[in-house]
This record gives structure tokens, sequence and C-alpha cells, in this order.
């Protein structure tokens, strides 16, 4: 209650300093004079997580290249069954249709080869060893036994969005991020799940390490032009990082460093970096570009009578009565 409380008095005072009209490639200020970093920012892009593996040498493809590229995978989308265009449509996919401006080949700046690095022995072993037990990290369980709720995956279960991270990457669909600023917060508001994280900015401490949190528990501080978040207590009942398909390691060893820079009127810079020496052998950053958009952000109204939920597993109970 504190937390939604908070979050409805920091929409009364973020959003008066707006600077909606502005369109010089100045960046905007707030008020009291930092950055504005306030509004609905679109992070879709066609620009994959990682480098796929044949093109290890290429970071950034030229115009006749990056073309190609698009092109080929507007294509291939098409021809999927899921397409947004196809038949039988799944009308919510909302994947990005551009690469980044930059044209890189990865949104993972370092290391070098646009690439997660390894996993360390450890997190290796642990992943063979309890892959799909409980907890499930993954956010989709894909196709697991539906026992019970704790049997699927973080996402269905309404925990924890696809692109709600943190740290925050592009998926499917509601790839939406708004943000709300005072002098002494900074709300990060994703569409997917419709989480509000509340990072304070007055230096304050940690929550102690036996709180940990599903989102990790966040400080910020200004550093030029650059907001910087540390989060630290994430629940080991999350990876350590996750897309749609993958969770690795688990949360509880990750220190997770995100920045937030307004480059212009209409972009937003989030960058991340993954520092977790339990799972992941070197830390790696990506960079994430947001574009600003004047569309409304619609309420993802996944915990409140997750019906999804309730219908896997009564789906799941009338399969084990129809088999012998």
């Amino acid at each position: 209650m504190r937390i939604h409380v908070l979050f409805v008095s920091l929409l009364s005072v973020a959003l008066p300093v707006t600077a909606h009209a502005q369109t010089s490639a100045e960046p905007p200020r707030t008020a009291w004079g930092a950055p504005d970093l306030v509004g609905i920012w679109d992070f879709r892009t066609m620009t994959p997580l990682e480098r796929p593996a044949d093109l290890a040498d290429t970071s950034v493809w030229n115009e006749e290249e990056a073309a190609a590229y698009e092109a080929a995978t507007l294509e291939r989308r098409q021809r999927n069954p899921l397409a947004p265009t196809s038949v039988h449509a799944a009308w919510w996919l909302d994947n990005g249709t551009q690469l980044t401006s930059d044209r890189r080949t990865s949104l993972i700046v370092d290391p070098p080869d646009g690439r997660i690095p390894a996993l360390t022995p450890a997190a290796r072993q642990h992943q063979e060893d309890h892959g799909r037990a409980r907890p499930v990290r993954l956010r989709q369980s894909r196709n697991t036994p539906a026992y019970g709720p704790e049997d699927l995956g973080v996402g269905e279960r309404c925990l924890s969005g696809f692109s709600t991270g943190p740290p925050i990457t592009p998926s499917a669909y509601n790839n939406n991020l708004m943000v709300f600023q005072t002098p002494d917060h900074v709300v990060l508001f994703t569409e997917m799940v419709h989480e509000a994280r509340v990072v304070p900015l007055d230096g304050r401490p940690h929550l102690p390490t036996s709180v940990p949190q599903w989102l990790g528990d966040s400080r910020g501080r200004w550093d030029g032009e650059t907001l910087v978040i540390e989060s630290v207590n994430f629940t080991d009942r999350i990876g350590s990082f996750n897309t749609l398909g993958m969770a690795l390691g688990t949360g509880d060893t990750l220190h997770l460093t995100e920045r937030l820079t307004r480059v212009d009127d209409q972009t937003l810079l989030y960058e991340f970096t993954v520092t977790d020496p339990g799972t992941f052998v070197s830390p790696f950053t990506a960079a994430v570009p947001m574009k600003r958009t004047e569309l409304p952000l619609y309420e993802f109204a996944c915990h409140e009578g997750n019906r999804g939920l309730e219908g896997i597993l009564r789906g799941a109970r009338a399969q084990e009565r129809s088999e012998p």
C-alpha cells in the first residue's frame, strides 16, 4: 500500500514537468534542473540480444546489409503461422520491425563478441541438475507438467513479465516503459505485468540481505547527465539473467547496474551491466535505445484473477482424467 500511495503521488508531481512539446535536439530538463527522463518509451527492436554466431567479426552492418537483414526477418515472420499478418494471427505480438539506428548486430556491446559470457562450472552444473525442477525460474514453463502453480513459469504466474526485468530486455510484446521522477525518486513502470519499481535517489542504504525482492532492491544516483541504478537483493526464485526462453543462474548472486541517459527529445538510452561471478565468467553490458511514444500505456491486468493460470491447471487435470 505504501508503494501504491508513493506511486500515485509521483504521478501527480512528475507529469506537469514533462517537456512534451519540445522538439529540439537538446535533452529537456525538469523544473529542478535534472535531466528529464519522464515519458513513455518504446524499446521494440529487431536487433537481437546476442550477435549471431556467423557474425562473430561483424559488430555493425553497413546500410545494405542492415536493409537485407530487416527484409529477410520480416519475410520469415510472414511465413511463421504466429506472425501478426497470418490467418492464424497472434495479433498481440509486437516485435520490432527495425534495427537500432546505429545498425548494431547485437544489443550486447561488451564483451566484444556481442554474446552472453560462458557460465561458471558451478552455474553450468546447477543448470544441468535443476533444469526444470522447482523453483521454476523460466518466464515460460515450456510444457512442463502442471502439477501445481509452482510448476509454471514466473511469467505465467504473473510474478515477473517477459520484458519487465530487471534488466529490461525487448520481448514479444508490451515493450513499453513509463518513467516518473521527482527530485528524490524515480519510478520505472513497465507495461508487462505493470510493475512499478520505485528507486530512491536520497542515498539511503540497501535493504538487509535477508529481505530479497522479485525486482531487486534498487538505489539511484546521478552521474552527470546519466541516472545510475544499482540493484541487489534479488530473490533466488528468478534467474540471474532471464529472457523469454531462458533463465541462467539464480538472482541471489546478481549485482545489476542500469544507466538511463536522455540522449535527445526522442531518445532514452538504457544500458545495463550484469555482474554475477557465481553465474558468469565475466560481466556483460547491453545498450537498448528507447524511442519516445505519445501513445498511452494500457494496464496489463495479469495479477488480478489470473484466469490463464486457472485454465492451464484445469486443462492439466482434465488431461490426467482422460489418460488410461
